[in-house]
């Protein structure tokens, strides 16, 4: 798309920051004005605004604007349906990437060491213990724990079930997808974890330069869903 304006800016709106660009909305992609909780994350995504495409002229990239693509998605399509969408975030526990380890017992021992810390703040601050298993096969999670983590993902907003919506899946777990969108747990340090099978791995066969690219932009959604948390405070 080409860049049609010259200043990007938020200013005050019915229920929230409207961001003007050249004083003409934002609108999300069904029409309505795009409108964004708090200042700080208003300003993060005019400041998006005024660097996409350089300038007047040049071609902007949806890819320029990453919080206002979350954001959009939060107010759009998560909003009218926030049960399903807390529901469909928290299946994904049942089947936690930290409960399923290798049998190679150097690998066991490096997941167990990473992994454990998690398992125990999963316990202790969701009050969801969950199973750990060796192995593929499937290992069932007890349902209070499960009820535990569908609770803790539905006491976030809207802005946190977006977050949660791109992190969980990227990581490939639930509760480091919970320690990032709670500030508990910095997005690098999560994607290292969710990631060391496949370090591991690397150790011995080299690495895959599709990985490399798949992984970076996991990485990119995780440290996404935090920036968006942190400036939704």
């Amino acid at each position: 798309m080409k860049r049609f304006w010259n200043e990007a800016r938020a200013v005050p709106a019915e229920e929230g920051f409207a961001i003007l660009l050249d004083g003409r909305p934002v609108r999300l992609p069904g029409g309505a004005p795009l409108r964004v909780q708090g200042a700080p994350l208003a300003e993060a995504v005019a400041a998006e605004w005024q660097a996409a495409g350089g300038a007047k002229d040049g071609e902007m990239r949806p890819e320029d604007v990453p919080l206002t693509r979350l954001v959009g998605t939060a107010e759009e399509r998560i909003g009218p349906a926030l049960e399903g969408t807390a529901a469909a975030i928290a299946r994904y526990g049942e089947t936690e990437l930290l409960c399923y380890r290798a049998e190679v017992s150097r690998l066991a021992a490096r997941q167990a060491e990473a992994w454990d810390p998690w398992l125990t703040w999963s316990a202790r601050a969701l009050d969801a213990p969950l199973r750990v298993t060796t192995g593929i096969m499937p290992v069932s999670q007890p349902p209070q724990a499960l009820a535990a983590l569908h609770r803790a993902v539905a006491r976030h907003s809207v802005l946190g079930l977006a977050a949660l919506g791109i992190a969980v899946p990227a990581l490939g777990s639930l509760v480091l997808g919970l320690a990032v969108t709670g500030l508990h747990l910095e997005p690098a340090e999560a994607h290292r974890l969710a990631t060391l099978e496949e370090a591991f791995q690397e150790e011995f066969w080299g690495v895959d330069p599709d990985s490399v690219i798949r992984r970076n932009a996991a990485a990119a959604d995780v440290a996404l869903a935090a920036r968006l948390m942190r400036l939704a405070g």
